[in-house]
């Protein structure tokens, strides 16, 4: 995946120059955001979906599927992009934000206006560019038309369902919805739709699968797709900083009305009218550690972290039935069930 991203990176060089001023120092540190980490699930899991549907890695095709599978990461890098903005965010995998870096780079050279506009308008100029370039990086890739006629119409899904998923999220914040179906809603689209279901589905197209297969791929897709964001949930709220390289409680601070947050609020709700008053006037705003850790402690004395815990091992094994009595390969099968597993119980 590396060397297919830094290769189509060195494609774009030319237009690049062209354009001339500091775009080039611009787009430098938007590769440097995608080349310096990320656990590459989405490109992963389009990847080994080919090989389940029976893509040959040694063919003519595989180094085309190859780039097609790593334009994932450009639409994920677009969206991180996107989101840190929205939430607000410092850091992102140990490294200042985009936009915090922009605002930075106008303090330290003396220009004038707002750092933070600045900062927030060529960040969102860098996610759209990730964006624009994930199409590009896929139509390069040298697909046969047939295949990228079959592709065309799961791409486009994909793309407009994690939009939509990310403006039910903002949504649900500002009107406060408390609800696990929200919640729940927003996992689906937001995340496990673009991160798991549809990469499957693209490889399983890239390899021309049947429906069967496609179905079964997207049943499993959707349940560990869930299963990792509920773990990502509980990172967010746990995680160590050192490992996530995410401030500790960020979802806290941000606003987030995670499955995590809307299970505590209905058990306390039923049983804790103090614990329900403290989540209320908590989530959204700037807490100091000792309040984060509070918050914690009463996340799982109402049992909400078991809870989603039990709801992570329920969809990974609902996913697992659905791999299992598949047609994938059982190379493929044995691939996906590592993958779906390093995704549910990542630590990071």
């Amino acid at each position: 995946m590396e060397g297919a991203l830094r290769q189509f990176f060195a494609s774009r060089a030319a237009v690049i120059e062209t354009v001339g001023g500091g775009y080039r120092e611009a787009v430098t540190a938007l590769e440097s955001f995608v080349l310096r980490g990320g656990k590459r699930v989405r490109p992963t899991f389009a990847w080994t979906g080919w090989l389940g549907a029976g893509g040959d890695p040694e063919g003519p095709d595989a180094e085309a599927v190859l780039q097609a599978c790593a334009s994932l990461e450009l639409v994920q890098a677009g969206a991180l992009v996107h989101d840190d903005i929205i939430d607000a965010s410092t850091t992102r995998r140990g490294f200042p934000t985009i936009h915090v870096e922009f605002g930075e780079l106008h303090r330290r050279s003396g220009w004038r206006g707002r750092p933070e506009q600045f900062g927030e308008s060529a960040a969102i100029l860098l996610g759209d560019l990730a964006l624009v370039w994930a199409d590009d990086m896929l139509h390069s890739a040298g697909l046969a038309p047939e295949v990228v006629a079959r592709v065309t119409p799961v791409w486009s899904a994909m793309r407009t369902e994690v939009l939509g998923g990310q403006y039910l999220d903002i949504a649900g914040e500002v009107a406060a919805d408390e609800s696990v179906e929200s919640a729940m809603r927003v996992n689906r689209y937001k995340t496990a739709a673009y991160t798991i279901e549809r990469p499957l589905h693209l490889g399983a197209v890239f390899a021309g699968a049947d429906d069967d297969l496609i179905d079964a791929y997207r049943r499993f897709g959707t349940g560990i797709g869930l299963a990792f964001q509920l773990r990502d949930d509980l990172l967010g709220v746990f995680g160590d900083p050192e490992v996530t390289g995410k401030p500790s409680g960020d979802d806290l601070r941000a606003g987030k009305r995670t499955v995590l947050y809307a299970l505590a609020l209905a058990a306390a709700d039923a049983s804790d009218p103090a614990a329900a008053e403290l989540l209320r006037t908590s989530i959204g705003t700037d807490l100091s550690d000792a309040e984060v850790e509070r918050i914690r402690a009463v996340l799982v004395e109402l049992g909400a972290v078991a809870r989603v815990e039990d709801r992570i091992d329920a969809l990974t094994a609902d996913a697992f039935e659905a791999l299992d009595s598949s047609g994938a390969t059982e190379a493929g099968k044995e691939l996906l069930r590592a993958s779906a597993l390093a995704a549910t119980r990542r630590v990071a």
